[in-house]
């Protein structure tokens, strides 16, 4: 073993506790909704005696984890301090010297809402189905969101060390002003990009799981393997999308937690987007689609308890350590975004534990090889349908990396360290990936 490796790896830009406080205030939404009938007893409360499982309640619940993490953040953490914010609190400047730039800034910020507000009117996917909950939601939110965007522009940018960002150049693009750098504009418009389209996405998913978890009978699943493996990989699923959605709308400086550059890379936007609808390949139908003939693990352990408590168990293992990859990202989380270096919990086993566990989940899950109807040409393509799937994730996480390398000197050592520091990272690295 290398001398790296027996090191340490470099700081976490994240404290490991940040994501679980979120967790924890999350955790507490939930019982207080499966209990509501008793809880509103006990407070008095009006209206009906039911469970709250409702998409709402699921909001909720996220804004509760948010406002957890981010006070732990700023209260313990003391983010708000980090030069990495690009702020300095000690010498604010007069107002009069910073409401030209906000105004500028807020021009060229309402005018990227206006835009991708366009976007979602345009593409129709968006009016049906889970979407149209999402822009629901963001209907509700924009009017607050353009009234306190004045005061925290205009507070911000007293503190700012470089005041003129993206969204400034932006601004001065669109009011034909001097000094705008292209390059600027586009950082500001990829940053966007990525936050308009996910942050629908994972509104549109927040009240499934959500409300499946609320609603789910742990007593009965108990005595069953299949079902208990099948609620608590739900559980921890719904626990990515909720800490996850925190990362899209918290990219804020005073938490440290914004965007400092999008992958400027076509080939990582192509690698992401088609493991997502609309685009999403792997879908019933898709391209990549490797489910036909098959029947999960399920069908062909029936009969065998003991080994269902196995199985149950590893995929539940799969899957939480696919949460816990989440939430070791506090309020960073997000796609094709470069937001300061995670380098605790599950990635000190391996740069990629989401992409890695993911697709051993999908693996252990499907059983692609087993075939049903005893086909051999089924399970040749759907093994290698799903080998193409495994190998998306492969390029994902290489354009990923591509990014990170080229921003990052932290992550240079990161990553130089993962190559024998990380034992998963070494046991890839080994058999040749």
């Amino acid at each position: 073993m290398s001398e790296t490796s027996r090191l340490a790896p470099p700081a976490s830009d994240v404290a490991a506790a940040t994501g679980f406080v979120g967790l924890a205030a999350l955790g507490l939404w939930i019982m207080v909704c499966r209990h509501w009938p008793a809880v509103a007893d006990a407070l008095g409360v009006g209206g009906p005696r039911e469970v709250l499982a409702g998409p709402y309640a699921a909001v909720a619940g996220m804004l509760l984890a948010a406002l957890a993490a981010a006070t732990w953040a700023l209260l313990v953490e003391k983010v708000h301090r980090r030069p990495s914010t690009g702020l300095d609190w000690t010498q604010p400047r007069p107002w009069g010297q910073a409401w030209r730039d906000s105004a500028v800034k807020l021009a060229g910020l309402w005018a990227t809402w206006a835009f991708i507000a366009f976007l979602y009117g345009l593409f129709r996917f968006y009016w049906q189905g889970p979407w149209l909950f999402a822009l629901q939601v963001m209907g509700v939110a924009i009017g607050p969101l353009v009234l306190l965007s004045v005061p925290y522009v205009l507070w911000l940018d007293r503190v700012m060390v470089q005041p003129r960002d993206g969204a400034w150049h932006a601004g001065a693009w669109l009011l034909g002003l001097d000094g705008v750098e292209r390059c600027e504009v586009i950082k500001h418009a990829r940053s966007w990009a990525v936050k308009g389209f996910f942050t629908a996405f994972m509104l549109s998913i927040l009240p499934g799981g959500f409300g499946q978890v609320v609603r789910m009978d742990f007593g009965a699943a108990l005595q069953d393997p299949v079902r208990l493996a099948d609620a608590l990989v739900g559980m921890l699923f719904m626990v990515d999308v909720q800490i996850g959605t925190l990362g899209y709308l918290l990219t804020l400086r005073p938490l440290d937690a914004h965007i400092r550059s999008a992958n400027p890379y076509l080939d990582g936007w192509l690698a992401a987007l088609i493991c997502y609808p609309p685009f999403v390949l792997m879908g019933a139908g898709g391209v990549l689609d490797y489910h036909p003939g098959t029947a999960e693990w399920t069908y062909w352990l029936a009969g065998y308890p003991a080994l269902q408590w196995v199985w149950g168990a590893w995929l539940v293992m799969l899957t939480g350590i696919y949460a816990w990859a989440t939430v070791a990202f506090g309020l960073r989380f997000s796609n094709l975004t470069y937001r300061g270096v995670i380098t605790h919990g599950p990635y000190r086993l391996t740069r990629h534990p989401a992409y890695l566990s993911k697709n051993l989940f999908w693996w252990s899950l499907t059983l692609p090889f087993l075939p049903t109807n005893g086909s051999l040409v089924d399970a040749f393509r759907n093994t290698c349908i799903l080998g193409l799937v495994s190998a998306v994730y492969w390029w994902r996480a290489k354009t990923e990396e591509r990014h990170l390398l080229a921003e990052d000197a932290q992550y240079r050592a990161y990553w130089a360290w993962a190559v024998e520091g990380a034992p998963a990272t070494r046991a890839l690295r080994r058999l040749g990936f």
